[in-house]
């Protein structure tokens, strides 16, 4: 199951935002896979795959539906503290958004 914040379903809808970022301790989600989002819809993976933090670039940012690596790391520390992190890798998953189910 992918869960996805409301205030992102206009940004997916409109293809805006492609990725999402998450520590996970394993992938939770697989290429190829469906995923049905409750108040949205359906999002095909494309692909998963790990990123470091500090690799990430503006580019990044604007795919996952903000305006600058700031604003992303900004998030990603309110969602996953310090503390929270441990024993986690960052996976950035790539998606499609084919429409309502």
């Amino acid at each position: 199951m992918l869960l996805m914040k409301k205030e992102f379903f206009d940004a997916i809808r409109s293809g805006q935002k492609t990725t999402t970022l998450r520590y996970w301790r394993r992938a939770m989600v697989k290429p190829g896979s469906r995923h049905n989002v409750r108040g949205l819809g359906v999002l095909d993976i494309i692909t998963v795959e790990t990123v470091e933090p500090d690799a990430l670039t503006d580019a990044d940012a604007r795919a996952d539906g903000f305006a600058t690596t700031r604003d992303l790391l900004a998030e990603l520390a309110q969602l996953y503290p310090p503390d929270c992190r441990s024993g986690r890798t960052l996976y950035r998953v790539r998606f499609t958004y084919p429409g309502e189910s």
